[in-house]
């Protein structure tokens, strides 16, 4: 249907309900004329008669009346869910996907969430752990968290935290028995806890710099994680060494269960972004999130 006939339709239709111009186009915010003009034309193009008309009174004919009952219902059903559609925007609702570190969940998105879902109920979070650069796109995600450098130059990026470092750790048991590296190169000769990387199925090589110099060791040991967590857990248990966001260990190291080594070739990077398609529309619920997140940086 051409869009000046459906226009035309409403405005029939306000007649019909109200059996009065006058009542009609104040309820339209038109003036009558218009809307005598309007109705006028629908009928010229039918080639039906619609209302009749005298000086006291309106009332639809037998056309009218059809065209009332099997119109009427349908703009009544679509002028509901057009206020649905204002309602979400006023009370958001729906499920949010994304994909993070199981570091970033803990360091970022659950603190933001923790103060935004209890005043929206109606908003569903699913959270899914994952160390791979996921294509959030193919796999149906609303957004992903990754560190800065990390995130695809077709995104939108979102600075959700602050500049991080790595740390590489190990504890009083495990130096008790080994001297400490001074160089990443020393890590090489010592048992060092891994990380694998599923986007590439490889283990992921532990990344160093110093003086404009950018060094990548790959290291070995006995345990292989997919996760920082259990890397932190065994690296406590004396293990070995774990590479590992500073922010984690921290309490670690200031209880004296981790010894901090090669600090001073961890320099700062990027910290987490949300990162979501370009063209992607978002929804009153996925801007609420956003800004929460933007708001803890």
């Amino acid at each position: 249907m051409p869009r000046e006939n459906l226009n035309d339709l409403v405005a029939f239709l306000a007649v019909a309900k109200e059996r009065s111009f006058t009542r009609a186009a104040a309820r339209l915010g038109v003036s009558q004329s218009a809307l005598s003009h309007t109705v006028r034309g629908l009928e010229e193009r039918l080639g039906l008669r619609l209302l009749t008309r005298s000086t006291r009174s309106v009332a639809p004919t037998e056309a009218g009346e059809r065209l009332l009952r099997a119109a009427g219902p349908r703009l009544e059903e679509i002028e509901a869910e057009m206020a649905a559609l204002s309602d979400l925007r006023d009370k958001p609702s729906g499920t949010i996907r994304i994909t993070a570190h199981d570091h970033a969940i803990r360091a970022v998105l659950w603190p933001a969430l923790e103060k935004l879902l209890p005043g929206y109920p109606d908003i569903k979070v699913e959270i899914v752990i994952d160390y791979g650069l996921t294509d959030i796109v193919t796999e149906r995600y609303d957004a992903g968290v990754r560190t800065g450098e990390m995130v695809a130059k077709d995104m939108v990026a979102v600075r959700i935290g602050p500049d991080m470092r790595s740390a590489v750790v190990g504890a009083p048991s495990y130096f008790a028995k080994r001297t400490k590296p001074k160089t990443p190169q020393d890590l090489t000769t010592h048992a060092c806890i891994n990380l694998r990387l599923p986007t590439h199925g490889g283990l992921y090589a532990w990344e160093f710099a110093r003086g404009g110099r950018a060094v990548r060791v790959r290291v070995e040991g006995q345990l292989v994680f997919n996760g920082t967590t259990p890397m932190i857990d065994a690296a406590v248990a004396g293990f070995g060494l774990a590479y590992a966001p500073e922010d984690a260990v921290q309490s670690h190291l200031a209880e004296g269960r981790l010894i901090r080594v090669l600090s001073e070739w961890c320099p700062p990077y990027p910290g987490y972004h949300l990162y979501y398609p370009s063209r992607r529309q978002p929804t009153p619920a996925f801007a609420l999130l956003v800004n929460a997140l933007r708001s803890r940086r």
